[in-house]
């Protein structure tokens, strides 16, 4: 019997719950001092008692924490699954505790060192996150249990590399820690019926996109939608850097703390997206704009494109009013992406066993294909499990990426607190008040620091 536990909400946007399948693209809205109220709030929802709760484990209950919409393809997956689980195990209940992307984010360290630690969780992928967790103790090796049951040969290296992490927490090498049983990576969305009324063609290459851009500004019109007090601002720059980078090159950024913020690369980010905000391509008024307010600003016709997570394709075809179409940037052979968030085993689980069924049910064709047909983007389902042309296209779409290893991961995963600087410098690039080259030594000076620390 599924148990869904009274909860502490912390105050957040409601993009956390509905817009975000994961990852560090979020700012966090809480201070030390709410971060604390927050973990005595979520340690009393432990009972304290033997039912394997949070007390001693006796194998009939598994307690659960994830941040999925309810509406989303993952949240449909994973609560098919609960039931699933259920029927596999009579007598064991699932007490279901839905959490803010947020509260898991900025207490998690405090909770999976208490004895009120869920059996198993939703999180975070990267050095920052996961890596430092695993760094602390906190986190459960499953290398023995990923390759007993398989999932190892079920994920692409690419996909795989989010869930192995060093002593030292550093991503791609090392013990399993985390499974990811779904994919996300950055797409254009495209309103073609604005592109229509407009008379622009909808780009395919590079090229074809800066002269859509340059057409709809000369008729009037914002053509991308934008968030500057959150992810969407500083993902433009690093999909921009990518189209001069090669993998060497993200693996040097991302994996071994070696990255020259004034190369080709990146300095042309920062003079092209300056550039296009001084064209009015992107709006300075979006400077302190969420990244739900960017989602809604494409949703009502007010930009033609909007260049963001595929965590947004379900809320898309639910809302959207007119036709649209997406595919992976204009002439990008890498772009920003990875393996979804993880399923991590705290250490402190007392239902071990449980939780890697649970894992392992997630895992399945039948959830993987329930997956896909929601408009999410599985790891292990049939070709043919989505029926739907856009569905498929955004599989077909990740599966590219994925076999020709060009998921980039995300720009502020290299380095504890780099996603706090990257939207804060990225917002001065915008304002004007910072110019290029000092945005790029703020970032580097950040990066080096971080990147120190190990």
């Amino acid at each position: 019997m599924l148990t869904m536990l009274t909860r502490f909400t912390m105050p957040t946007r409601r993009s956390a719950t509905r817009t975000r399948t994961g990852g560090p693209r979020r700012r966090a809205l809480v201070s030390a001092g709410a971060a604390l109220t927050c973990v005595l709030a979520l340690t009393s929802c432990g009972s304290g008692d033997d039912d394997g709760s949070g007390g001693g484990g006796d194998g009939k209950t598994l307690r659960l924490w994830h941040y999925e919409a309810q509406n989303s393809a993952m949240g449909v997956a994973w609560n098919a699954a609960i039931k699933e689980f259920e029927a596999q195990h009579p007598g064991v209940e699932v007490k279901f505790e839905e959490k803010s992307f947020d509260q898991i984010q900025k207490t998690a360290s405090m909770v999976l060192g208490s004895d009120d630690a869920p059996d198993l969780m939703e999180y975070n992928k990267g050095n920052a996150t996961a890596g430092l967790l695993s760094k602390q103790g906190l986190l459960t090796d499953m290398s023995a249990e990923v390759k007993k049951r398989g999932w190892d040969k079920a994920l692409s290296p690419s996909v795989a590399t989010t869930s192995r992490y060093s002593p030292t927490g550093a991503m791609g090498s090392g013990k399993w820690y985390g499974v990811p049983n779904y994919g996300e990576f950055l797409r254009a969305y495209y309103n073609e019926d604005l592109f229509k009324k407009y008379g622009v063609k909808v780009p395919t290459t590079f090229d074809e996109l800066t002269d859509a851009l340059g057409e709809f500004k000369a008729k009037g019109v914002t053509p991308l939608a934008n968030s500057g007090a959150e992810y969407l601002a500083h993902q433009y720059v690093y999909q921009l850097a990518l189209t001069k980078a090669d993998r060497a090159w993200v693996d040097d950024y991302e994996l071994k703390g070696k990255a020259d913020f004034h190369d080709e690369a990146w300095t042309y980010a920062a003079e092209t997206f300056a550039d296009w905000v001084k064209k009015g391509y992107i709006s300075k008024d979006t400077t302190s704009a969420t990244a739900e307010k960017a989602g809604v600003s494409w949703l009502r016709q007010k930009s033609p494109i909007i260049f963001s997570g595929t965590w947004w394709f379900g809320r898309f075809e639910d809302e959207a009013k007119f036709k649209w179409s997406s595919g992976i940037f204009p002439g990008a052979s890498l772009t920003p992406g990875s393996g979804g968030n993880l399923w991590v085993v705290p250490a402190k689980s007392k239902n071990k066993e449980l939780a890697y069924d649970f894992i392992d049910i997630t895992m399945s064709k039948k959830i993987q294909n329930l997956l896909g047909s929601k408009g999410g983007v599985p790891v292990a389902a049939d070709a043919s499990a989505a029926k739907d042309p856009k569905s498929q296209a955004l599989i077909g779409d990740f599966n590219t990426l994925s076999e020709k290893n060009g998921l980039a991961y995300y720009s502020d995963w290299p380095v504890a607190g780099f996603y706090e600087t990257l939207v804060s410098e990225t917002q001065k690039l915008m304002t004007g008040s910072a110019s290029p080259d000092k945005y790029l030594d703020a970032l580097q000076a950040a990066y080096d620091k971080g990147a120190s620390k190990g």
